[in-house]
C-alpha cells in the first residue's frame, strides 16, 4: 500500500461511510490517535507525517465496528485488504 494523501483519503472515507468522523488535533495520544467512541469520532494526531497517519489508520480500523454493508464497493475492497493485512501479522 502507497503512502499517499490518496490512500489517506481512502482510508478516512471507510471510517465517514461507516458513521465515524476523522479529525486531526495536537496532543500527546497513545499511538498517535485517541477514539471518542460514544460519539465515533476518531482523533489522531496531526503532527504525524502522511505514512504515520495512514499506519496509525490501519492498525485502528480493525479495531472498531465497521459497517461493511454501508461501504461502497471500492471501500469494501480497501477494508478487505486491510483486514487481511491484520490477520496476517497476527
Amino acid at each position: 500500500m502507497k503512502h499517499t494523501q490518496s490512500t489517506l483519503d481512502k482510508l478516512e472515507d471507510i471510517l465517514g461511510e461507516s458513521g465515524y468522523i476523522t479529525r486531526y488535533e495536537r496532543g500527546t495520544f497513545q499511538s498517535g490517535w485517541c477514539l471518542l467512541e460514544q460519539r465515533k469520532i476518531v482523533v489522531l494526531n496531526k503532527f504525524l507525517d502522511i505514512e504515520g497517519k495512514i499506519n496509525t489508520l490501519l492498525d485502528l480500523i480493525p479495531q472498531l465496528n465497521i459497517e461493511f454493508d454501508r461501504l461502497t464497493h471500492e471501500s469494501q475492497k480497501l477494508y478487505e485488504d486491510v483486514m487481511k493485512k491484520h490477520v496476517a501479522i497476527e
